[in-house]
């Protein structure tokens, strides 16, 4: 069988299992999220000496430490991934849910209802917890899902995906509703990607490359964010001590993730202060910083920042560092270089916090917290199937809802158009 009939083979049962999937309650659903969570939790010795595996070939292949980072499934994250189908289960089910209802003079109700998408492909790189998270959610909305995760967690993910298509079994989970592509050939991410009228939604994650690589190829709709390039803004109004431990967790709690912030903004007036008090913390964190003229002014040891800093997405232990005159010039500098993903400001001024939120235009504004918490777990929704820095179907942290889509539901009376 050829690359291509084995993707189209994939895509008809995927096809088939979302159209049984639909007729499970939510009942039936969560058991079989409680089942799957179960066989992870029995099977964590096999899949952590999968994950070994994968470990040490990427060492030896030399993968860079963000990525082995990114790999690497320690006790902590193993716990997380098998309670968080445990939590997904214990979420409202969002399908079958009344959006709306109305009556029309001549009689007719329409109801605008949530309904699944069908079958969603999942692309993603590094995380091995994604297989987990993303089929739990897919699960728990009646969707069909087809993962393909990267060749450098091969081992993990064909463990965690065992473990999850035999836990399912036990409770009703319909053969071919998880199903995950075990090749490496690269070919196999461009055949998923154009398998119109089988796959509904594809949802890359990982690298821009990649996420580029997709929505080139693509000839079903994509969800996607190519980059975090994530910004806090210190605003003279700002409490000091809570902007540095803030810009600290941003940037270095773990910085080789895409809601980690990447580029720092001060103004002017509190620069001298913070940046200084920034500069001994970074020292202690070996965090490297790379500043403009006037922040390298007040820092003399800080390097200096070009053009291309301003664009980076680091994920390691480099902050970009930016004065600037007001908070209008901190909402132009990260609508101009941002990637729409998650920007923050420190301040205790309103008119400056109310600024900030309503002119820049990304998925997640904070105010006086860190933009570490753009997650699915952090926001409640139990895991993430990703973040959307789109603006259309979905953006921001995806959960439940947002593996939804609607249809209309008209009830008559025998009621014909004149």
């Amino acid at each position: 069988m050829s690359l291509h009939e084995e993707m189209i083979q994939i895509g008809t049962q995927a096809l088939d299992a979302s159209r049984e999937l639909v007729l499970s309650n939510s009942r039936k659903k969560n058991a079989i999220l409680l089942a799957m969570a179960d066989e992870l939790e029995a099977r964590q010795d096999d899949i952590a000496a999968a994950n070994a595996k994968d470990i040490a070939a990427g060492q030896e292949a030399g993968l860079n430490p963000a990525m082995l980072d990114r790999l690497l499934l320690s006790p902590a994250r193993m716990d997380s991934m098998i309670s968080s189908l445990r939590e997904v289960a214990a979420l409202k089910d969002p399908v079958g849910d009344k959006i709306s209802r109305w009556l029309r003079p001549n009689g007719l109700e329409i109801v605008k209802q949530r309904v699944p998408i069908g079958v969603i492909g999942i692309i993603y790189e590094s995380r091995p917890n994604v297989t987990a998270d993303t089929a739990g959610l897919c699960i728990k909305t009646s969707n069909a899902v087809i993962l393909r995760g990267g060749k450098e967690a091969v081992h993990s993910n064909a463990a965690i995906a065992d473990a999850l298509t035999a836990g399912g079994a036990k409770k009703g989970l319909p053969e071919h509703a998880i199903q995950l592509i075990r090749t490496t050939d690269r070919d196999a991410v461009r055949e998923l990607v154009q398998l119109d009228g089988y796959v509904d939604l594809v949802i890359p994650r990982g690298g821009e490359a990649l996420i580029r690589a997709v929505t080139e190829q693509a000839h079903v709709p994509v969800i996607k964010h190519y980059k975090g390039v994530c910004h806090t803004y210190v605003d003279e109004s700002a409490d000091l001590e809570m902007a540095l431990s803030i810009a600290i967790n941003a940037k270095c709690q773990r910085p080789g993730v895409c809601n980690a912030m990447e580029t720092l903004l001060v103004h002017e007036a509190v620069a001298e202060p913070f940046l200084s008090a920034l500069a001994e913390a970074a020292a202690d964190r070996e965090l490297e910083l790379r500043g403009d003229a006037a922040a390298r002014q007040i820092v003399s040891t800080m390097g200096e920042a070009t053009e291309d800093d301003w664009y980076e997405e680091y994920l390691n232990l480099t902050l970009a560092v930016r004065v600037v005159d007001s908070v209008r010039k901190a909402v132009d500098h990260i609508n101009a270089y941002g990637s729409r993903h998650s920007d923050a400001i420190v301040a205790e001024a309103e008119s400056a916090q109310r600024a900030f939120t309503q002119e820049v235009d990304s998925s997640t504004v904070y105010v006086n917290a860190s933009t570490r918490f753009t997650d699915g777990a952090e926001f409640g929704m139990g895991a993430e199937i990703g973040i959307s820095t789109d603006k259309l179907h979905a953006r921001g942290p995806m959960g439940l809802e947002e593996l939804t889509t609607y249809k209309y539901v008209v009830h008559g009376k025998g009621q014909i158009r004149e």
